[in-house]
């Protein structure tokens, strides 16, 4: 599988009979998955199977999906409220006795007074019920699908810029192993010219100890098991890319042990040139580390 990022974005919108819904997915970093879901009131059971289908299809993550529904359009019934229209006749019967010249109620009067009529939204049955929430919740897998989708689009950009990170790195790192300043003569003459320093003060030295001392320094400015380690993840870091899906977290890792090395390398340089070449290499692989930040 292609790597992929984390950063995201998917829409998806969907309806059945009078109900109107969208999905919105919006995707950034995280150190594991982290959904948080927004939807309306009463979609308990719409939340609980959302959130698992997006633990089956996502592993890292800080995803936000939100719902929205549009029942505006649902449709009402009317009803005739028995007791109230059985009390407004009566009534309408008392007072024609009592007038017997006054013309009779209309039904328009009669249905025109309160609580006569009522308007009532029609109820949903349980089956409407479970045909709507399986179809929302098929369209947040599909709102999932196009997530992932994006993040792979974005997976591809940032496997293009992470490749030219470890490019630089290996350069840096094979600059450094030429450097000059690392070769056995470049360390005996400047160990010469200091012992040449110290003895020009007048300082009694031991020579036996003064040997001793410059082979330890000569040993302690010896880069090469920090060039080997860098070589060795640089080659780490390429099959990882190349294995794709799932690595953020090994990369992220990586990218630890490439700043340690860096660190080391800066530490036991004993030459401006080779301290050049390890303060450019720190800068690269803390931008290959902000990369990796991005990957799932």
């Amino acid at each position: 599988m292609p790597l992929a990022s984390m950063t995201g974005f998917a829409r998806v919108d969907g309806g059945a009979g009078q109900a109107r819904w969208a999905w919105e997915l919006r995707s950034v970093n995280s150190k594991g998955l982290d959904l948080r879901l927004r939807t309306p009131p009463g979609c308990d059971a719409i939340e609980q199977a959302a959130r698992s289908a997006a633990a089956a299809r996502l592993r890292r993550g800080a995803v936000q999906a939100t719902l929205t529904v549009d029942r505006r359009s649902t449709q009402t019934a009317v009803r005739i409220n028995e007791d109230a229209l059985a009390a407004v006749l009566a009534a309408a019967a008392a007072v024609a006795e009592r007038m017997p010249g006054a013309a009779p109620a209309s039904v328009d009067a009669v249905l025109a007074q309160r609580g006569v009529v009522e308007f009532v939204e029609a109820q949903e049955s349980a089956e409407e019920r479970a045909a709507f929430e399986a179809a929302v919740v098929a369209d947040f897998s599909r709102a999932v699908d196009a997530l992932l989708v994006a993040r792979e689009a974005e997976g591809a950009a940032l496997e293009a810029l992470l490749g030219e990170r470890i490019s630089s790195i290996a350069e840096l790192t094979a600059r450094a192993d030429a450097c000059p300043a690392r070769s056995p003569e470049a360390v005996r003459r400047k160990l010469t010219e200091q012992i040449a320093a110290l003895v020009g003060t007048g300082v009694a030295l031991d020579p036996d100890r003064l040997h001793q001392e410059a082979a330890l320094l000569a040993t302690r400015a010896d880069v090469r098991e920090e060039i080997d380690r860098l070589n060795a993840h640089v080659e780490a870091a390429r099959a990882l890319i190349a294995e794709g899906a799932g690595v953020g977290r090994r990369l992220d890792f990586l990218s630890q042990e490439f700043s340690r090395e860096a660190n080391t390398l800066c530490a036991k340089s004993n030459d401006r040139s080779l301290t050049t070449i390890g303060l450019e290499l720190k800068a690269v692989v803390e931008q290959f580390r902000e990369q990796v930040a991005n990957v799932e």
